[in-house]
């Protein structure tokens, strides 16, 4: 049985259950249907020899009745005793054999050759006579006989309700199972050819097995997701190293073959130097972002002053705002005091200002603000710059996802992992982060954080 399928086994399973139900309900009937008729004969019998005795009379060394031949009435055989039981008068059933002793007001059952009998016995005092007994006998036959032709009805209809339950359980259970073979095929479909694009779609159902297929369908989303983020992952990243990488091949081939002096020498290790930095950069990035997604990347969390850092990265980034004439704008309340970890915030912190710097207009402005809202820090880093579509708006913390691509790595530094840390760093912290832009009129982030 454990080689079978599951809907063999539950075809088998539902098909015994049947011809179990099957088999008890017909038990239950010939029960019934044995007791009721017993029960009937039995009451004949006691009605009959009941009556009986009010038809008895003895006159003259004769024993007088009402009716006459009432000694075989409905089935019942009637016949008087002495008190030491010989034999008077009436009829005696045939083929009852049996010496049953007396027992006055009491039904006695006896089978004799296979056969069943009732007997009741009264004793009755008979005026000019004395005391005699009445013996009523009753045959179970008639019983006996219905129980048997409902056992010879059953056993030539059980195969046929064995072989409707068989056939009713297989199909049944086919439909039943549909469903999951829907689910088998496009299990095997995605294994077999990478269709991660390929759906079960059983639709809208309340059982366990549309549950299942939801739950795979759900499942397969992720999994869709997760090969393509994968692979523009695997991607970017060799996108981003590839780039310095030929750059300090180049210049490392540049100063073996062609400088001519030292300062060519300088120049080309400068360079080296700037690529391997950017290359060091990429790779912590990633670090910290595989550490965050497999939940091992430490906090260390204390007292921090939220303004105060943030008044040094803005004085920090003055000078790359200077170079675009940008102007900085801060409104920050003093004293404002977080549990957290000050290298994150700090990293947080420069991400989003070098982004708004980054990203502004010649002559334009940043805002920053900082201040307290009930048991929030509330931050907003403002910019009047290129702004982002509402197309891109829900992208930006995607890693390696660059809005404006003509703002290359090469040229700003960006590789496109800030706002993915931003956003880790700031839900980390069990806050939350949110943006407003709009093309060519600027952007606004806006961070909450809970003080403790």
């Amino acid at each position: 049985m454990t080689k079978l399928s599951i809907k063999a086994k539950v075809t088998l399973w539902y098909a015994l259950l049947m011809i179990s139900v099957i088999g008890l309900v017909l038990a239950v009937i010939f029960y019934v249907g044995n007791t009721v008729l017993t029960s009937s004969i039995e009451s004949r019998l006691f009605e009959v020899v009941e009556e009986s005795l009010q038809e008895i009379g003895y006159d003259e060394g004769d024993f007088e009745v009402e009716e006459e031949n009432w000694m075989i009435e409905e089935g019942v055989y009637l016949s008087f005793y002495t008190t030491d039981g010989h034999f008077i008068d009436g009829n005696t059933a045939p083929n009852f054999t049996y010496n049953v002793a007396f027992s006055a007001g009491e039904i006695q059952t006896v089978s004799i050759a296979g056969s069943g009998w009732a007997v009741y016995d009264r004793l009755i005092y008979i005026d000019g006579y004395g005391n005699a007994w009445i013996r009523g006998i009753a045959s179970f036959s008639e019983a006996e006989s219905t129980i048997q032709t409902m056992v010879n009805v059953s056993l030539i209809i059980l195969p046929f309700m064995v072989i409707i339950a068989i056939v009713g359980g297989y199909f049944i259970t086919r439909k039943a199972f549909s469903p999951v073979r829907k689910i088998m095929d496009s299990a095997e479909s995605i294994t077999d050819g990478n269709e991660l694009s390929r759906r079960i779609n059983l639709g809208k159902g309340k059982d366990e097995i549309y549950t299942l297929a939801n739950t795979f369908d759900r499942m397969f989303d992720r999994l869709e997701n997760s090969f393509e983020t994968e692979k523009q992952f695997t991607s970017d990243v060799s996108h981003e190293l590839r780039t310095p990488i030929a750059v300090i091949i180049s210049q490392c081939e540049y100063a073996l073959e062609s400088a001519e002096s030292e300062q060519e020498l300088l120049g080309a290790l400068k360079v080296i130097m700037g690529q391997s930095q950017k290359m060091s950069r990429l790779i912590a990035q990633l670090l910290f972002l595989s550490r965050s997604d497999r939940k091992t990347q430490p906090l260390t969390i204390e007292e921090v002053n939220m303004s105060a850092l943030t008044e040094v990265v803005i004085e920090e980034q003055k000078i790359l705002a200077d170079k675009n004439n940008i102007t900085i704008h801060q409104e920050i309340e003093p004293d404002l005091i977080l549990q957290a970890d000050e290298t994150m915030i700090m990293s947080m912190l420069i991400n989003l200002i070098t982004n708004a710097i980054k990203y502004g207009k010649q002559d334009g402005y940043v805002f920053v603000q900082l201040r307290e809202t009930g048991n929030q820090i509330e931050g907003v880093i403002r910019d009047n710059g290129i702004g982002i579509s509402e197309s891109d708006q829900s992208k930006i913390w995607t890693r390696f996802y660059q809005v404006d691509t003509a703002r290359t790595s090469e040229k700003e530094g960006g590789i496109g992992l800030g706002l993915a840390m931003v956003k880790w760093i700031i839900e980390s912290h069990k806050g939350t982060i949110s943006l407003e832009s709009a093309l060519a009129k600027g952007s606004t982030f806006t961070f909450s954080l809970p003080k403790k």
